[in-house]
């Protein structure tokens, strides 16, 4: 049984600041995670003031933005330059794998990227998907395995890129199980790793959750499942903030359960792509968020499988 941490750094802040002590926090616990880096600018003031951080807005009564993002992070893009992430914490990811944890691609502008992915067309795709692909290279030495999309919004120019840039796995929808995707009959050779677990910032403040218990209710999810692979998201904003315990004792919680906590690119390891059912990608909403997110459909059968 495996449960795979998806984990995006998704601006300058947390990425400094966040990522680090994850880092020691899953050191403690010796378990694997994916580390999802945003590597061009941190436009994050832009975002929030166009609106496009609704989802966190929404959660005003349970924390402030101020407190989650930093007063500095609020002006980013707007009245103060937008910082270039991965330049000025190149030591930090490259240190982040050093110590035994997967990085792959979070993106190159991920606010830019939910402002304008859903009415994108290809060559605006390519180009933000293709300068963090690039970026990441230059710092790592190396081509990224996998593709992570902010807030799980894709298109299907994007869905392409992820098998056109060779990734071995994304991980851009939510979901119950590992898949390929298909767009209206269209498949895409890249094994998809759903989210298929709620998020914190889903469960706080819904059904009497909150920061000191959530980890409770995500327990009774993975001990009662018949589900033998997991991926769980978080943001490394929540590891400075008042998560830092409740985490402990999830990962506990896990290792307690026989779950193995590990990478993305260790699950993706673990499965047979030519194996994998074929689903159907659609956008609805998931409980707890705003919006539409790009969602694992239903089983998708082709006209040679349905005669086999």
């Amino acid at each position: 049984m495996k449960i795979a941490l998806r984990i995006c750094a998704e601006s300058y802040r947390s990425t400094r600041e966040g990522v680090p002590r994850l880092v020691e926090i899953l050191q403690q616990h010796n378990v694997g995670a994916t580390f999802l880096f945003s590597l061009g600018p941190d436009q994050t003031g832009r975002a929030v003031r166009q609106g496009f951080s609704h989802q966190a807005m929404r959660r005003a009564e349970h924390e402030s933005a101020i407190e989650r993002y930093g007063f500095p992070t609020l002006l980013y893009g707007t009245v103060l330059p937008a910082p270039d992430i991965s330049h000025r914490c190149t030591s930090i990811l490259t240190e982040t794998k050093s110590a035994g944890f997967e990085t792959a691609v979070h993106g190159w502008n991920p606010q830019q990227w939910l402002g304008q992915i859903n009415s994108a067309n290809a060559i605006w795709t390519a180009t933000q998907m293709q300068r963090a692909h690039q970026r990441y290279k230059e710092i790592f030495g190396d081509d990224a395995g996998g593709h992570g999309a902010a807030k799980w919004q894709m298109n299907i120019h994007a869905l392409r890129l992820t098998q056109r840039l060779g990734y071995r796995w994304a991980s851009d929808c939510r979901g119950t199980h590992p898949f390929v995707p298909v767009w209206n009959g269209e498949p895409i050779h890249c094994a998809q790793l759903p989210t298929s677990l709620p998020t914190f910032d889903e469960l706080i403040g819904r059904d009497g959750h909150t920061a000191e218990n959530v980890h409770q209710q995500l327990l009774k999810m993975t001990a009662s499942t018949q589900s033998t692979e997991h991926v769980f998201s978080l943001t490394a904003d929540f590891a400075r903030m008042k998560l830092n315990s409740t985490l402990n004792s999830l990962l506990v919680g896990w290792a307690e359960q026989g779950h193995e906590i590990c990478s993305l690119d260790t699950l993706r390891n673990s499965l047979d792509f030519a194996t994998l059912p074929r689903h159907e990608l659609i956008f609805r909403t998931v409980a707890g968020r705003a919006g539409l997110l790009l969602t694992q459909g239903d089983e998708f059968l082709s006209t040679w499988k349905e005669a086999a």
